[in-house]
């Protein structure tokens, strides 16, 4: 991948991996190449192209595990403009919810400050990873929600702003199987967000030392899941459909939902201090790790992407203190902060080939 002709990686199977180097000697495309075989995504671009070396036709990750005992190998090639395409066990797979089941990973870095400053769909994204991780029946839903929106998006545009019966009677299938997923979809989310707003207060707490902003005990942390709708999404789209088709776009649903966060009864994308966003994106991501790992029973590779440069002294102190116990991967260009145990600590320059 971007960083390197070719380099094998080991980490340790049960405890923490520090990758260690300068800026810019690769410690994060590795964590990027372990993130992507588990969810085809970068979590630092939206580009897969830009995932592959310039100048090469085509980057090639190939990971071997082990899950529950047994031996599991995921294959993924990324060529630019097309498809990834990927084998677990030597079967292609593109369904993003059996990446999830294969290789399940949690991911911190520093772009997370956008789950509480961006776009709704930082936030949507957040919840989905967690839920495909915990609920397959809903990974699937959501597999088939991305598919069903390019369809009707595709159909949209080819109708020119004219609903004519050939396109209301194609409208009616796509709207049946969005309205069905959708819901599924939006019901996950609302109860994941419920259920994780008590673990994300703890987490906060936990990175401020134990206290919160106010001197107590605990953090006063609302997710409040927000869809786009009232009533049935069925009806919802019928009474949109018009519109839909004159603007080219599906203008409700799941896509369009949104996920508000609070702090201190206070909205925290605008009246947090960064400080205070980046210690919330953190907590949200380590209340669902655990969460996870709690419903399932097996915690997901933990992700930890230069995060101690984000953090100040006493919340880096904290975070090494309450690390969730399992296989977790750091990098850093810096020295540890006190009290936190590495089980392996890896040069990234000692890997392999660099570009």
């Amino acid at each position: 991948m971007r960083s390197f002709d070719r380099a094998v990686f080991q980490a340790d199977p049960e405890g923490l991996t520090v990758l260690t180097g300068p800026n810019g000697a690769g410690k994060t495309t590795v964590l990027e190449a372990v993130a992507f075989v588990g969810t085809h995504r970068s979590f630092r671009t939206a580009n897969r192209e830009s995932l592959v070396q310039t100048g090469e036709e085509r980057a090639i990750i190939r990971a071997l595990l082990r899950r529950e005992g047994r031996p599991l190998t995921v294959e993924s090639e990324l060529v630019p403009g097309r498809s990834p395409r990927t084998l677990v066990n030597h079967r292609p797979t593109s369904a993003r919810s059996a990446l999830a089941e294969a290789v399940p990973v949690t991911v911190f870095s520093p772009e997370d400050l956008g789950v509480v400053q961006g776009p709704p769909a930082r936030r949507r994204e957040l919840l989905d990873g967690a839920i495909r991780l915990v609920d397959h029946r809903t990974g699937s839903d959501l597999d088939v929600l991305e598919r069903v929106l390019r369809q009707r998006a595709a159909l949209l545009k080819q109708a020119s702003g004219r609903l004519t019966a050939d396109v209301a009677t194609t409208l009616d299938v796509w709207d049946a199987r969005l309205a069905d997923a959708g819901e599924r979809v939006a019901e996950a989310r609302r109860a994941l967000a419920e259920a994780v707003e008590p673990q994300a207060a703890q987490a906060y707490a936990d990175l401020a030392g134990g206290l919160d902003g106010s001197g107590g005990r605990g953090a006063p942390i609302a997710v409040r899941y927000r869809p786009s709708w009232d009533g049935d999404l069925a009806g919802a789209l019928a009474a949109r459909r018009t519109d839909d088709v004159r603007r080219a776009a599906t203008t409700v649903g799941p896509h369009r939902d949104d996920v508000e966060l609070a702090l201190y009864g206070r909205d925290a994308r605008t009246h947090a201090s960064q400080g205070e966003q980046r210690s919330l994106a953190l907590a949200l991501r380590l209340a669902l790790h655990r969460l996870v790992a709690e419903r399932t029973g097996h915690a997901p590779i933990l992700l930890l992407d230069d995060v101690f440069s984000e953090l100040d002294q006493d919340r880096s102190r904290e975070l090494a203190r309450h690390l969730p116990p399992g296989q977790a991967l750091l990098t850093t260009a810096a020295p540890l902060p006190p009290g936190l145990q590495a089980a392996s600590v890896v040069d990234v320059r000692t890997l392999g080939s660099p570009a």
